[in-house]
This record gives C-alpha cells, structure tokens and sequence, in this order.
C-alpha cells in the first residue's frame, strides 16, 4: 500500500509544487519554474480543451480531491479491521470511564 501512496503523493506535489511555483514566478534561476513556461502550458491546456485558464485549474484541483478520496478510500478498506478495532476501543472508554470513577454519588 505504501507504494500507493507513493505513486500518489509523488506526482501530486511535484505538480502542485511547479504550479505553485511557476505562477508565482519563484524559479531559482530555471526556466521550468519560470512565469513564462507557466503561461505556455497553459495557453497549450487552452487550445486543446477550449476552456479558460481558470477552468482548468479547477478542473484539475477537483481531479486531484477525487483522486485523493479514492486512494484513501482503499487505504481505509483494506485497514477497516484496525480501524474498526480502534473506534470500538475509543467508543467504549468514555462509558467505563463515566461509570467507574464517577466522582458524584
């Protein structure tokens, strides 16, 4: 699973990276960090799908939260053993704690 997420996490913050990044014109000297590249591929974004930069950027944000939903949705089926082990431990220690040393009688 951790291979998963890896393969995840990897490809998400390369590219939020350089979109953070090359819109905001901080590139150290390189040009694939640059404002100019930036706007180049999104003008490319632009010609094939039509629609506005704004769109895309939207689009592809909204990708990314249902790409993360999904991922760990399978993280959270494969682990619903230990997970519900751990919500039925951490639901019943407040009602033993509550009955057992309860300071008013």
């Amino acid at each position: 699973m951790r291979y998963i997420f890896y393969f995840w996490f990897l490809p998400m913050s390369l590219f939020w990276g350089w979109f953070y990044l090359a819109s905001n014109d901080i590139n150290f000297g390189l040009s694939f960090f640059s404002k100019a590249n930036f706007d180049i591929v999104f003008a490319i974004y632009k010609q094939v799908t039509g629609l506005e930069q704004a769109q895309i950027i939207s689009i592809i944000a909204k990708a990314c939260i249902v790409d993360t939903f999904i991922i760990f949705g399978i993280y959270a089926f494969r682990k619903r053993r230990e997970i519900k082990a751990w919500w039925n431990k951490s639901a019943s220690e407040p009602a033993s704690l509550q009955s057992s040393s309860s300071p008013i009688k």
